[in-house]
């Protein structure tokens, strides 16, 4: 890693391109889905993947909805219940699409399964025990199946780590993101610090290769001075992955955060300070820079598959999963099957009442163009790699690279002035000052950008 907090963060630079833009988790972004007239779309999509044998590894991603306690801050699908039964019900509808779904992927072997929300730990070890018995009955999970969960620390106790690793799960990505009061108090996310040391210890103990720790960073009534003891526990507590977040202040989209009054939010010279104090703070602990916001140990297996050039990038942020297809399950999942992209119902009565009728519960999609598809790869592997090889590129899709991006490259023109890209007749690089604004450099090949939808619901890139 570079040895000076400045060989990535330059405050001139991030102020003057952050703006809003997609994560490219996907390309095209969710905002394109259209409601789905074709619904043979994803099983279509399925079985040609189940009859190719030298690429049928498939990913299970599990949306569970359900949350103790709102939290003011965020903006996932979420249901808030204190009614355990009602889990109960959900994984009834759930166990249901999941073999109406195996039945389409009947050649497919799985790579990797992953619990989100919502709060995955709201199911307790029984529901989370039929859950998971109910999939392998339908599907084929390869030997070395890679299993993880989100987890909230507060509704849990301690042996809970034991009994998901009991049930098979390897990896743990814990909601932490900051450990100060005053902080926690205003996003009602009130939680113990000594729990989650304890918890991780007992995770080690338990057998986990690896636990992740989420931190936000833009919080309310978030200082330097607080966060400096949120990064100074991260020491501490030592955890294999960090993902950094952004807080992205969108109360007209999402409820809960009209609770955040805008007095109580760091100003943008603020949060730049936050942001550049994390960077600083973590890759001087000896975690590697992944990329966006992404940090692991250089012995985790995200820092040797971003060495490798292995990186994958899915709904769920950076992977080492190498099946390059995700099966999304329960309500307001998205599903990414070669060049089909699926989301079910976001609202959990929809979701119910399709599968009551025996319908699939996928209600709004794309079928990706050729050229959907190139762009993908393009921007998928500059995100990953910071670089893209332009003769492999135009070899691997038959075009003529300057030609078919000519557009494209006439965009990137400002960071290369910035000197944040090189763009060679061989070769597109994004330097380490460029790496933080990768999104804002890949919209430069972005095709969806210029209609009005999606200029007004992304967050900032800072």
């Amino acid at each position: 890693m570079p040895d000076s907090i400045n060989h990535y963060f330059d405050q001139k630079v991030m102020q003057k391109y952050n703006t809003a833009g997609p994560r490219y988790t996907s390309y095209p972004t969710a905002i394109a889905f259209e409601p789905l007239e074709n619904c043979s779309l994803l099983s279509n999509a399925l079985s040609t993947l189940s009859r190719t044998t030298d690429a049928n590894k498939l990913s299970l991603y599990m949306h569970i909805p359900f949350c103790h306690s709102l939290c003011y801050y965020c903006g996932c699908n979420k249901i808030v219940t204190r009614h355990a039964h009602k889990a109960d019900i959900y994984l009834d509808y759930l166990i249901k699409e999941i073999q109406q779904q195996a039945k389409l992927a009947s050649g497919c072997s799985v790579d990797s399964l992953h619990l989100g929300g919502g709060t995955p730990s709201f199911l307790n070890k029984q529901q989370l025990s039929r859950l998971l018995q109910a999939t392998k009955d339908v599907f084929h999970f390869n030997d070395s199946v890679e299993m993880s969960i989100e987890v909230d620390p507060r509704e849990i106790k301690l042996d809970y780590a034991d009994e998901l690793a009991s049930l098979g799960f390897s990896r743990l990505s814990i909601g932490v993101q900051d450990i100060d009061n005053k902080v926690q108090q205003s996003i009602n996310r009130v939680q113990s610090t000594q729990f989650i040391r304890d918890l991780i210890s007992r995770a080690r103990a338990a057998g986990f290769a690896s636990i992740n720790l989420d931190l936000i960073y833009g919080l309310p009534h978030q200082t330097e001075a607080s966060f400096q003891n949120t990064l100074d526990e991260m020491q501490l507590m030592s955890p294999d992955r960090i993902s950094l977040f952004s807080y992205a202040h969108m109360p007209q989209l999402f409820a809960a955060q009209r609770k955040i009054k805008d007095d109580y939010l760091p100003n943008a010279e603020a949060k730049f300070g936050l942001f550049r104090q994390a960077i600083s703070q973590l890759t001087e602990q000896g975690y590697e820079f992944i990329g966006m916001d992404h940090f692991a140990k250089p012995e985790d297996e995200l820092s040797k598959a971003k060495n490798a050039q292995r990186l994958f990038r899915n709904f769920q942020g950076y992977t080492t999963s190498q099946a390059n297809c995700t099966l999304g399950l329960g309500v307001s999942a998205i599903s990414c099957i070669k060049n089909v992209y699926v989301q079910n119902h976001k609202d959990l009565k929809d979701y119910y009442r399709a599968i009551d009728a025996g319908q699939s519960p996928k209600v709004k999609g794309i079928a990706l163009t050729a050229d959907d598809e190139i762009r993908r790869a393009l921007i998928h592997g500059l995100m990953c790699n910071f670089g893209i090889n332009k003769d492999a590129f135009a070899h691997q899709y038959n075009i003529d690279f300057d030609d078919y991006f000519a557009s494209s490259l006439a965009n990137l023109k400002p960071f290369i002035d910035d000197k944040l890209v090189t763009h060679s007749d061989t070769d597109i690089q994004i330097h380490a000052r460029g790496r933080l604004i990768v999104r804002n450099i890949c919209m430069s090949f972005d095709q969806y950008l210029d209609k009005p939808l999606h200029q007004t619901r992304y967050s900032r890139v800072i």
